[in-house]
Parts: structure tokens; sequence; C-alpha cells
């Protein structure tokens, strides 16, 4: 807000007429046509609604933003003016005709253009806040709506601060009455409608669900979570649940809802928000727990519900510490067959179908590869694994690789499993869930690193794969404390930093890099590149360091590359001084 607030209230300023007039227009139009003069809007704060029909996002939030408006405009002296970013006056009369408030023309494309550049407007929808003067007051008037409706009136700095001064009292104050009652609503609700009031859960442990019924990853917690409850329920443990749902269409509350046996929010209830700011979610699904005294005793448990189910109640520090030990030793006493044996199930598929013995795997290096057909990183990642799979397996038999997909068909996991030369676990294969909870799988592709013992090297080999291909075989630290070592020496020789003719308007510098492409050879690059940071510009050593590199400024280019500088030997993606 610096930048622009130094720009727009500086020294040569525009006031608010010579902002949004121009020089044959003093007014401002509403939906119906009337002319409103600009002068009108003094002692008010202004909103100016940067915003387009054709933009998704600003669909959604002008809903928002008019019953924000209705709200204030009645009240204090708030206005809203629309500057279109359409691109036909059709679409801007359309879209138009469902705001209450005022515009500049779309006639008018000279001014929409200026107060653009003015503002840095940059995306939409965009919603600058200004005072009488014109000058800026809040450059981020889309998420104080958002984060704080009608409450963040008059939107200036010091109506934000006591904003966020009365949220930190509130946290340092905090009982079960201050985070579910409001002015208005004293209960919670039952599925089938009925009002509990919150005095009677008092005194209870309670967690607080946030959640979005659309979404996949908040549906399959909930059912884990329906599990865990009912299990405390039948305990007689003295818990429950309320669900602070952030669905926004009413018929998915509805029929989530009816299918769980907790507690709920009213749906669209205007506290959901407040609370998500409250608790600084970052994540869904999220749930809160909070102790018999109301006090937050711990930020979000679904991973812990995911790991161990009831077991991780009451999610208390001391339970946690207790798992955290049970985790290690399992961790300790891990092994090939522990993780890939349950009950019958104790082989994987070979490519022609057969079965293979996880006993015959036990002693190697193995890889587990998270991934799936529907997943673009995972096609463009597995075509290098396919390679750098070959080129251990050339090295050590004793090295295996086991696909362990999520793909959403048998088919698609056929069509995906062909075009890969190692093992799988069957598709739909229930120990896909216990290997993605004990890796704890967030995303794909991920590539999963066992040694000989069973037990886990690393998690992160993907990484490894991508930065060293098969030389980071076995994935082990020590390994990889090999290979940094050999590119720290590597690099010992070579100047910090060259000029090249193909980037002459900066010195490139040696940086690493983990991985690039070469603007010389359009090839791709690791480790180490002859970088401009400013302009995102890189080069292989070899194609920095040989003849057409113009170290000193005066050597020519040569077309095609050349032979390397004197003194230097360039070998694939590697130059060292002979």
């Amino acid at each position: 807000m610096a930048e622009i607030a130094k720009e727009v209230n500086g020294g040569d300023a525009r006031d608010l007429h010579s902002l949004l007039s121009s020089p044959a227009r003093d007014f401002l139009i509403r939906k119906n046509g009337e002319q409103v003069k600009i002068d009108s809007l003094k002692g008010k704060k202004i909103g100016l609604y940067f915003s387009a029909e054709w933009c998704g996002p600003c669909q959604r939030f002008t809903p928002q933003l008019v019953e924000i408006y209705n709200e204030l405009s009645s009240k204090v002296g708030f206005e809203v003016v629309f500057v279109s970013g359409d691109e036909d006056e059709d679409s801007f009369k359309d879209y138009f005709s469902k705001m209450p408030w005022l515009a500049v023309p779309f006639t008018d494309s000279e001014t929409r253009d200026r107060l653009d550049e003015v503002f840095k407007v940059r995306g939409i929808p965009n919603l600058v806040m200004i005072d009488d003067e014109g000058k800026l007051v809040n450059e981020n008037g889309v998420g104080v709506i958002r984060s704080y409706g009608a409450d963040a009136y008059p939107f200036t700095p010091e109506k934000m601060k006591e904003i966020k001064e009365e949220e930190e009292r509130a946290r340092r104050e905090q009982t079960l009455k201050s985070v579910l009652v409001t002015p208005s609503r004293d209960f919670v609700i039952t599925r089938d409608g009925n009002k509990v009031p919150v005095s009677e859960l008092q005194g209870k442990t309670i967690g607080l669900l946030f959640s979005v019924a659309s979404y996949r990853q908040c549906k399959e917690f909930t059912s884990k979570l329906e599990e865990v409850y009912k299990k405390l329920k039948e305990n007689n443990e003295d818990f429950e649940i309320v669900l602070i749902s952030l669905e926004d269409d009413e018929d998915a509350f509805k029929q989530d809802f009816d299918t769980n046996p907790w507690l709920a929010l009213p749906f669209n209830d205007k506290s959901s928000s407040k609370l998500t700011r409250h608790f600084m979610l970052s994540t869904l699904p999220t749930l809160v727990i909070l102790g018999p005294d109301g006090k937050t005793r711990h930020s979000n448990v679904a991973e812990a519900i995911d790991d161990y189910g009831v077991v991780a109640y009451p999610f208390t520090p001391e339970k946690f510490e207790e798992l955290k030990a049970i985790e290690k030793a399992k961790l300790e006493a891990q092994t090939l067959e522990s993780l890939l044996v349950s009950g019958d199930l104790n082989y994987v598929l070979g490519k022609d179908g057969a079965k293979v013995l996880v006993s015959e795997l036990v002693g190697k290096n193995i890889l587990l590869y998270f991934s799936a057909h529907w997943c673009p990183p995972c096609r463009a990642f597995t075509p290098k694994l396919v390679e750098v799979y070959k080129q251990i397996k050339e090295k050590d038999e004793a090295f295996e690789l086991i696909f362990i997909s999520s793909d959403r068909d048998q088919e698609s996991f056929d069509e995906y499993y062909s075009q890969m030369p190692w093992l799988a676990l069957p598709f739909g294969d229930p120990r896909k869930t216990s290997l993605a909870r004990t890796f704890k799988v967030g995303g794909i592709p991920m590539l999963a690193a066992l040694g000989p013992t069973g037990k886990t090297v690393t998690k992160e080999a993907r990484d490894l794969v991508g930065a060293h291909g098969a030389d980071a075989y076995p994935f082990t630290e020590e390994r990889v404390k090999e290979i940094e070592a050999k590119y720290t020496e590597m690099a010992k020789e070579w100047p910090e930093k060259v000029k090249h003719a193909l980037h002459e308007e900066h010195e490139l510098e040696l940086t690493r890099v983990p991985v690039y492409i070469c603007d010389k050879c359009d090839e791709e690059g690791q480790i180490w590149s002859y970088h401009c940071d400013e302009c995102d510009f890189d080069l292989h050593a070899k194609c920095a360091l040989k003849e057409d590199a113009n170290i000193n400024g005066d050597d020519a280019v040569k077309e095609g590359g050349g032979e390397p500088q004197d003194g230097w030997v360039c070998d694939g993606n590697v130059c060292t001084k002979s």
C-alpha cells in the first residue's frame, strides 16, 4: 500500500474531482442513466470497484459487496464507483444492472484506463478505498470486505488496527460463549432443525469442524471423523462437534449436514467468517479442539484423526507426546513387510500381472511411487523416472520401484501402468490408504525411498531424482552429501562472474539453481547456472565458458557455439579446468 499511497497521496496527487472526471464530464452515472455530480460525493468514503462481467471471481464477489453497500449506504457516507474492465458496452450494461451504485461511463475509456494506471490495478476484482479528497485509504478493499464486511467501515488504517487489536483480545479472553454466541444467536442446531443452547455445551470438549461439503478432502475426512465421534459417544465421553460450514450452497450444506450426527451453526451464519479469522484457518478440513474451559486446546487435529483415529482423544499435549513416542517406536521397527503385508495381501503385481511376494523384495532398496494418470505433474515426471529406473537397475539388481496409484478407475490405472517398467499395488488396494498415511502424502507425484531394512530413507526422493537423476541412488543422506561435495568441488575453479554476448545487459553470476533451461542451448540444467536474477536468464557452465562466452567482454560470438575457452574442458553440463 505504501508505494501506491505515496503516488496517489503525494504532493502532486489529484483531488477526487480530477480523478473521476474528464474535460467533457463532471458526473458519474447510475444504471438507469441518471447523472450524479462528482462533487456530491464530498464527505463520503468511496470504493473504486475495478471489475468486469467476464471475470468469475468478480461475479462471486459483487453480491457480497452489494450486501455491504446496502447496509452502509443508508447509514453512513459510503459510495461505490464501478470502473469497468468489460470489453463491450452491452456487457457493461448487463453487469452494471446488478449494481446499486455509481459508475464511470463505459464510453470514457480514457478515465477508466487512467484509474487502472494510477492505482496499479493488475488483477480483478479490485476495490480501492479513497476519501473525498481522492487520497488512498485502503488498497485491499476486497480482502477487507471478505474478512470483516461492514464492521471494517471506514476502512482506514486506524480502523484496521482497532479490529486487529480486538481480535487479539478475543483470543486472549476466549470462552465457549465468545466463540459460539452472537448478539442475535445463543444456540447451535441439530440436523432436524432443533435449537441447542450453547450453554448446554459448557464444560465439554468441543471440536469445531471447518469444512466445505463439496471438497473431496472434506468428504473423506468427515467419514473418518464420524467413526471417531460414534466411538467416543459409545464410550460416554463428554465430547461434541459443531460444524462451521463454509459452503456457499444451501442445498449442499443441508445434504451434508443431514448425513452427520453432530451439531452445526446455521447455514451462512455471519460468525463463520469471523471464526475463520479468529482461529487463523489455513487449510480445509480443520478440526479445532476447545477444552472444557473454552480455551483452544489444539488448532487442528485433522491429521491426528487421519493417523490415529479415536486413540488421539482427548487431543491434549500429553496425548500427542504419547503418540509421538509410539510413532517413533513404529518407525524404528518398520520393515518392508510391516508396510506392505496386510492379512492375505502379501504381494504386489509384476508387469505380466503375476503376483510378486513382498518377501522376495526384502533386502532391496525400494522406491514407492505415489502417482496418477489424471495428474499432469505425474505424467510429466514419469518418463524421467522410467529412465532413472532403468539406469539404476543396470547398476544394481537389488533395487525395485512400486507404483501406488491414485487413479479413479481400473482403465486409467491400466493405461498409466502400461507406460511403467516396474511393480505396482493392484488398483483399489486398501494398503494404499495406510501407505499414504504413513508417508503423509499430501500431494502427488511423491516418491519415498526405503533402505534394505525397510526403514524410510527419505520422503523427498522425487526432488533428488529431479536434481541428480540416477546419481542420487540410493538416496541416503550420505549420498546426498557426496553429491553436494562433488558439485562444490566442481565449481571451485570456475569464475564467479562472466559476461556473455547473449545477455549483454548484466554480468552472469555463478548460482545454485536446482533445475533450469539453458537460454543458449534450450537444454535442462541442474545445480550450477550462470544466472541473472533480474532477468531470469540461465546458461549452462559449458555454454557460458566456451569461447563465445566473451568473458573479457571483447571476444566475438561464434554462431552455434565453438570450442571451449582456453584452459577449460567441457563434458556434458560440466566444464573443468584442463
